[in-house]
């Protein structure tokens, strides 16, 4: 229904849909191809992302003026290009997100500017997120002169100034870098800002409710303003009173047209959709799809919202698709990122409100950040550099689940209301001079809980970079012990002893894939416990059940960002596909869990 393959599959909703190559859709398109299907048609993501990194925007940079260059169009789609990069891990995307903002920092350098305009401050969330990505310092820099920036015009300073006054290109008021200033005060620990933040998209909302329902320009400006709250509710403090305040302006926009009562329906009959040329669809129209799907996946509108947003998806893609092509325009960043969370929409329901939980007790190791702060990384959702499992977390999501941090021992109460458990690559001295050892009563704590139906995932290391000994006294209680041997291990960039072929066939991958992984353990079975996956005699992967829960486990964390996300040397690393058999691991352990799940209270929300 939401992604384009000439397949036909059954969601669990009884829905007929259409799988696609998408972070929510990859592994069942990967099913139906080697079942057979013969005809593939493109999806409308793919072919937007594909010719906007195709356009040579680095050397058309200096010719084109500042605002189409650096301004809120520029901005969006770089947006949109980081969102189908995770929705794809095509490094080419990230590729082409890197050059642009290369260009704009080399740009500005070499006209000596000293503070950035309305246009640059537009530029801030993509330097943020190639920060976060290669931790490179320049970047973090950048993000930080243009965070200045965009509070002074958004009024989030606390100086009192009033909301930015918009653009030409779209003509809207409003706090537009909200996201990246939510964000950004995230990641450098700045809590405080989140109240001034809140404050600039209320006044823009409270603008927005006494203009007169004027149509078209009433209709731009909310779906700007819809979009730029769904983007920053997520980074906002779970138990923050912003947080519901925002989530309620957002249900209202949404009524405005997706609501299901007469008022509503007689509102969005008298707010016609504003006409591209060739009847496609404008920016606003994209935004408002793009905010409502969003925020139906991330549980801030009701789910019964997403049939509209749904049905006006399909009227933008059968538009575009008569139009014949030409979408590399003003509206394609809008369109892009509608494009993909119509993928993303597609298995959203399958583990909706499910609760993954991400060990960080057994480790826990930090790191300073470029301003000098103590943050958690390594195999952590909120970790966007090689080490983190922030591309992982996004497939989880992409099913509907929550992704959320334990930062204390496991206890029946601490993992209560949590579907999934995650723990990878225990500390050892060398990583963390004070680690926390798994223990018997850890040990008992967490079995309790599998027993009770929860679902426990365990990703071991070699013996060098883990600790192997204390969790087998989790793992052996469900026949699943970790050798301490060093298989797979590779030297330099000889990656062929981590090749690791998967056939067809098995409970996890139902496709075949060609996985890498990077100096393991091994796995010995006893018991009920059965192998998975087995490589050159060594059981890589097992899977056990216990009580009414399941355990499942891996001898590396091969989920980490580094050799899943496209950014790796393509010439050496392209024939890896852990990407897609993550995404086939992320569906089977979704439709293992059954029921409703209350969410935790003991773990931290992290970033979608």
């Amino acid at each position: 229904m939401h992604l384009r393959l000439q397949v036909g599959i059954r969601n669990v909703r009884g829905q007929e849909w259409f799988a696609g190559i998408s972070a929510a859709g990859l592994a069942l398109f990967l099913v139906a191809v080697h079942a057979g299907a013969q005809t593939v048609k493109p999806r409308l993501l793919d072919e937007i992302a594909d010719q906007i990194a195709a356009q040579n925007q680095v050397e058309e940079a200096p010719n084109l003026p500042a605002r189409r260059r650096w301004g809120r169009e520029a901005a969006i789609r770089l947006e949109a290009m980081s969102a189908a990069w995770y929705d794809t891990a095509n490094g080419e995307y990230y590729r082409y997100l890197q050059q642009t903002v290369d260009a704009y920092l080399k740009a500005r350098q070499s006209a000596g500017v000293e503070t950035e305009g309305s246009d640059g401050a537009a530029v801030g969330s993509s330097a943020l997120l190639l920060y976060r990505v290669t931790l490179h310092k320049p970047y973090y820099e950048a993000a930080r002169r243009l965070r200045d920036v965009a509070a002074a015009q958004c009024g989030a300073d606390d100086r009192g100034s009033q909301a930015a006054a918009g653009n030409s290109e779209n003509e809207v008021g409003g706090c537009l870098d909200a996201p990246f200033l939510a964000e950004y005060a995230l990641v450098f620990q700045q809590p405080g800002a989140f109240a001034s933040i809140a404050r600039a998209l209320e006044r823009w909302d409270q603008d927005d409710a006494g203009a007169k329902a004027a149509g078209l320009a009433e209709r731009r400006s909310l779906a700007w303003e819809a979009k730029s709250v769904v983007d920053a509710l997520p980074y906002f403090p779970e138990d923050g009173p912003e947080r519901t305040d925002l989530a309620e302006i957002l249900r209202r926009i949404a009524a405005k047209f997706a609501g299901t009562s007469a008022l509503a329906a007689a509102k969005e009959a008298q707010t016609k959709p504003e006409i591209h040329r060739d009847n496609r669809a404008s920016v606003a129209d994209c935004l408002l799809v793009y905010a409502v799907l969003k925020g139906v996946r991330l549980g801030y509108l009701p789910e019964r919202d997403e049939v509209w947003a749904d049905r006006e998806w399909q009227k933008i893609e059968r538009a575009e698709t008569e139009s014949g092509g030409g979408k590399i325009d003003g509206r394609a960043g809008a369109l892009l990122l509608a494009a993909s969370e119509a993928d993303l929409a597609g298995t959203a329901a399958i583990a909706r409100g499910k609760t993954v939980l991400l060990d960080a007790w057994f480790n826990s190791q930090k790191q300073q950040n470029a301003a000098g702060q103590t943050e958690y990384f390594h195999y952590k959702w909120f970790d966007m550099s090689n080490s983190g499992y922030s591309l992982l977390g996004h497939m989880f999501r992409g099913f509907g689940m929550k992704t959320e941090t334990l930062y204390n021992a496991p206890t029946r109460e601490n993992l209560r209301g949590a579907s999934y458990y995650i723990i990878v690559s225990p500390d050892i001295p060398v990583k963390n001079p004070e680690p926390h050892y798994m223990t018997e009563k850890d040990a008992a704590e967490v079995a309790a809980w599998v027993k009770q139906g929860g679902i426990l995932i365990l990703m071991e290391n070699d013996p060098p970079n883990a600790d192997i000994q204390h969790l087998n006294l989790l793992a052996d209680t469900f026949g699943i012990h970790f050798d301490d041997v060093l298989h797979h291990h590779i030297l330099g960039e000889k990656v062929e002893a981590g090749t690791i072929p998967v056939r067809v066939g098995g409970p996890v991958f139902r496709s075949p894939h060609t996985l890498y992984m990077k100096d393991t353990c091994a796995i010995s079975l006893s018991g009920s416990a059965a192998a998975v996956l087995r490589d050159r005699g060594d059981v890589v992967m097992a899977t056990a059940r216990y009580g009414r829960g399941r355990v499942f486990a891996a001898v590396d964390p091969w989920l980490y960002n580094e050799y899943t996300d496209g950014r790796r040397n393509p010439k050496i690393y392209g024939g890896f596909d852990n990407f897609s058999g993550g995404m086939e691991l992320a569906h089977w352990l979704a439709e293992l869990s059954s029921g409703t799940s209350k969410p935790t209270t003991t773990g931290q929300k992290e970033q979608p």
